[in-house]
């Protein structure tokens, strides 16, 4: 299988730096992982929209698979009660 470029939209890049340093590093680990394997077992994609989430812990994740670019793009990354909002 192809590997995947990862790009992050810049509104998300200012989402992450918001994020607590203790799940930082996880939460870049887990978006490395989409490099390999976009749609992991643990991967929900969401209704009424060609995006996808990933959970981690209270966290998500949201992202868009371009399978013709081989792009992962990250739309969005904040806490549940606030990241699906304005999607």
């Amino acid at each position: 299988m192809a590997k995947y470029d990862i790009e992050i939209k810049r509104s998300a890049v200012k989402e992450i730096n918001k994020i607590p340093r203790k799940y930082l590093q996880n939460i870049l680990s887990k978006i490395d992982l989409l490099k390999n394997e976009p749609r992991p077992a643990n991967s929900k994609k969401l209704s009424g929209k060609e995006l996808y989430r990933i959970r981690f812990g209270q966290y998500r994740i949201v992202y868009q698979i371009m399978d013709t670019k081989l792009i992962v793009y990250i739309v969005k990354i904040g806490h549940r009660k606030n990241v699906y909002k304005q999607i």
